[in-house]
């Protein structure tokens, strides 16, 4: 099934801080809300095991019935949990990391071939699909596009079978970066903060029966499609090159502590291994990237230094993911960059 969270009706009123879980038809085009099983997604994920059935055969009727519910808008939407418990993003591609390390002169350790790399983000406020990007260009503000989890209650221990059986929806996540502010926040030796501002998510998750046969081994087998400004960017596979899939990710934040239902865990940015910047670029018939730092390394290797500046004023992002036949499966993200006042 797919469900999205409404944070504001098609006047304009708002729908509360935790919005109004609705049920979305397969082709996007129509909503329902379900407030006699769950008025909200945390309400729903809180008790999964008990409400799960009867959302699915709600789901089942509302999909037989071509006149059933309103008009699905996605500027309607907020994020699928408009503030969440816990905000989680791992970097499980590889390529990914090494680039971005490479760009601000760090060695990639050994131990990331084992040892999952995931920081713990800020949940309290998260952005819907079409919410502006806001900040200063001098920050250096990049797109993240990714695949994000979202699960029931895992116990401390948890074993990755035991993650994948607790992975209840997935959706997309543009996990904007601040890549000049990150270097001099990491020397401090003390994580993330001012650097990853809030994240925006797809308006739509789906429960991964909703991705046979693409989803498979806790990863999702489709590509990640990335525009910017209209032109396309990128569209790696987001099964391929993923070093670690979501189970162990989740195993790995598990290993001392619990985690609550409606916990989010982001891929990390998508990235295939690619051979040089001219044969990889979408210009050139490669995959691309899904975001501006790996293309800045591509070109810093082979030119010198990067060409490609990183958003400014009014640029504008597009992340989707389509099933086979070119049907949206999430949704898309679509923002744009308002710079806020140089000082």
């Amino acid at each position: 099934m797919k469900l999205a969270t409404l944070i504001k009706d098609a006047n304009g009123n708002s729908l509360g801080r935790d919005g109004q879980l609705v049920m979305v038809s397969r082709d996007l085009t129509r909503a329902q809300p379900v407030p006699e099983i769950a008025p909200t997604l945390q309400a729903a994920l809180d008790s999964w095991q008990r409400l799960e059935p009867a959302l699915q055969r709600r789901f089942a009727e509302f999909e037989q019935d071509p006149a059933a519910g309103e008009a699905f808008d996605p500027e309607c939407c907020g994020a699928p949990l408009p503030r969440a418990y816990h905000w989680a993003d791992g970097s499980a591609y590889l390529n990914h990391v090494a680039l971005v390390r490479k760009a601000r002169g760090a060695e990639m350790p050994p131990s990331f071939e084992q040892d999952p790399l995931i920081y713990q983000g800020g949940s309290d406020i998260l952005l819907g699909p079409t919410a502006p990007i806001i900040g200063d260009p001098r920050w250096g503000i990049d797109f993240e596009a990714e695949v994000v989890v979202i699960t029931t209650d895992l116990d401390q221990g948890a074993t990755p079978n035991q993650c994948e059986s607790a992975i209840a929806l997935l959706t997309l996540v543009n996990d904007v970066s601040l890549r000049n502010l990150i270097p001099n926040e990491l020397a401090k030796g003390f994580g993330f903060y001012q650097s990853k501002p809030a994240s925006a998510f797809a308006p739509v998750v789906l429960t991964p029966d909703e991705l046979a046969p693409h989803w498979q081994d806790a990863k999702l087998n489709l590509p990640l499609r990335v525009w910017l400004n209209d032109q396309p960017f990128g569209y790696p596979d987001a099964g391929v090159d993923m070093n670690f899939n979501f189970a162990q990710l989740l195993a790995h934040c598990c290993k001392t502590r619990a985690l609550g239902a409606g916990t989010l865990l982001g891929s990390g940015t998508v990235s295939n291994k690619q051979q040089g910047l001219w044969g990889s670029s979408v210009a050139n018939g490669g995959v691309g990237y899904c975001c501006l730092a790996e293309l800045r390394m591509y070109e810093t290797i082979e030119q010198g230094q990067p060409s490609t500046p990183f958003l400014g004023d009014g640029d504008r992002v597009r992340i989707e993911m389509t099933d086979q036949n070119g049907q949206s499966l999430f949704g898309a993200i679509e923002q744009r960059v308002i710079a806020t006042a140089q000082s």
